[in-house]
């Protein structure tokens, strides 16, 4: 059988990797008050752009017809069977759009998941969903669709968001509570896991590192750490640095994913993190 992965542009995985693997990422509309970019924009222009403006852009989901363009050659082809991998229902829609372009194609060898995730978590459930691929070549649709919903059940992204103003200008955040942080130098430690982005910690300075550290002991230790940042390369790799000990990774080589506009629009630059896989 061989396996097609479809996905839009909410999910951050690295360029080689996605055409080494012919994973299709459908672009997603970034939309500066008015200047408009159907294709998105490239992680450095955006971040500039997101800096120099001071303007909060839009994003526009892929809509019914960009998925059946991409699944058109696939249409209840034999020995084809799609992935359709989608940011978690609770942030966007998108996962409805995809559902009406199999149902209108009257696909029958089509999957679509639910990631419950964003960022470069959708993209380590996918990277870690190819490795099961490759690995048990002979592996029906139906056990990889039990690998995936196992894989989407463990994953879990833990992140500081340093500067709060995106937060406050996107409306996350209260005006009140953005001066009472930024004068304490508070940094929100976030989760995302369960389909929502949860604040699960307040710390100031190196206290949010070390409540990150704290965070990587429930992982399982069969799948690696996926280390993410938001224009800010530095950021993580003085993190790795210090705690490549407590974290159990090799500061030299541990691959860094980039986190894209979609996420980068509400957490801005200079937010960084981790995905670990739990469970079993």
């Amino acid at each position: 059988m061989n396996y097609k992965i479809i996905t839009e542009a909410s999910c951050d995985m690295p360029k080689e990797f996605q055409e080494q693997n012919d994973i299709t990422i459908l672009p997603i509309e970034v939309n500066f008050n008015g200047d408009l970019y159907p294709e998105g924009l490239p992680n450095d222009e955006f971040y500039n752009k997101l800096k120099t403006t001071g303007i909060i852009p839009k994003t526009s989901q892929p809509n019914q017809y960009k998925f059946e363009n991409a699944l058109n050659s696939y249409v209840n082809k034999k020995d084809w069977f799609i992935l359709i991998v989608v940011i978690s229902s609770d942030l966007a829609g998108t996962i409805a759009q995809a559902k009406n372009a199999v149902e209108n194609l009257k696909m029958e060898n089509a999957y679509i998941c639910d990631s419950r995730v964003t960022t470069f978590a959708e993209g380590a459930l996918i990277m870690e969903l190819v490795k099961y691929i490759k690995s048990h070549k002979d592996a029906t649709p139906e056990e990889v669709i039990v690998e995936l919903e196992r894989l989407k059940r463990m994953v879990h992204l833990y992140a500081v968001v340093t500067d709060l103003k995106y937060l406050k200008q996107g409306g996350r955040l209260s005006s009140t509570a953005y001066f009472a942080a930024s004068a304490l130098k508070i940094k929100p430690i976030i989760s995302l896991d369960g389909g929502k982005v949860n604040n699960i910690a307040k710390k100031v300075g190196e206290k949010a590192n070390e409540f990150l550290v704290e965070c990587s002991r429930k992982r399982n230790k069969d799948y690696p750490i996926y280390f993410g940042h938001s224009a800010n390369p530095p950021l993580i790799q003085n993190f790795i640095k210090k705690y490549s000990d407590k974290l159990d990774v090799d500061p030299e080589n541990t691959p860094i994913y980039e986190i894209g506009c979609v996420v980068g629009t509400h957490a801005g630059p200079d937010c960084y993190g981790f995905v670990t896989f739990e469970g079993c």
